[in-house]
C-alpha cells in the first residue's frame, strides 16, 4: 500500500487491525476482484432480503450496521458506508413487488462466487472465524477504492 493511500500516519485503530487481518487471506487478485463485485451485491441482497421480511428489519439491520461502522471511528468509512447504505435501499426499492427473488437470486450467486475466490486463494473466508468481518468486507472494498483513489483513510 503506497503512503498516498495508506490509513493515518500512526494509526493503530481497530479498522485499520481488522482491514489488515482482513487482508490476509484476500491477496490472490483474482479473489480481490471478485470480493469487489460479490460483497456489494451480498450487501444489497441481504437488505433486499430484510426488506422482503417488513420494511423496518431492514432498516433496523441498515441502523445497526451503522451504529458499528460509528464505533470504529472512521469518519471517511463512516461517510463511504452511509452513501453505498442510501445506495443499497434505493436498490432495494428498485426492485418493487420482485425484491426477494432478485435478493435470494443475487445472494446465491454472490456467495458462490466469494467461496470460488476463496477457493482459489486457498483461505476460509474471515467471517468463519469471526462474525464482525461480514460487516469489515464492505470497508475492505472501500479500502481499495480508496487506495486506487489516494484518500486517505
Amino acid at each position: 500500500m503506497n503512503t498516498a493511500s495508506a490509513p493515518l500516519a500512526g494509526a493503530d485503530r481497530k479498522v485499520d487491525r481488522l482491514l489488515a487481518h482482513y487482508g490476509e487471506s484476500h491477496r490472490n487478485p483474482t479473489n480481490e476482484a471478485i470480493h469487489v463485485v460479490a460483497i456489494p451485491a451480498i450487501m444489497v441482497s441481504i437488505v433486499g432480503l430484510l426488506f422482503a421480511l417488513h420494511p423496518w428489519v431492514a432498516y433496523t439491520f441498515v441502523a445497526a450496521s451503522a451504529v458499528y461502522y460509528v464505533g470504529l471511528r472512521a469518519p471517511v468509512f463512516l461517510v463511504a458506508m452511509l452513501a453505498a447504505t442510501a445506495a443499497a435501499l434505493a436498490l432495494v426499492h428498485a426492485m418493487g413487488d420482485l425484491v426477494l427473488p432478485i435478493s435470494a437470486a443475487i445472494f446465491v450467486v454472490a456467495w458462490i462466487f466469494q467461496f470460488i475466490g476463496h477457493k482459489i486463494e486457498g483461505r476460509k473466508p474471515s467471517f468463519f472465524e469471526d462474525i464482525q468481518y461480514l460487516w469489515v468486507g464492505p470497508l475492505f472494498v472501500l479500502s481499495l477504492l480508496f487506495s486506487r483513489l489516494g484518500i486517505r483513510w
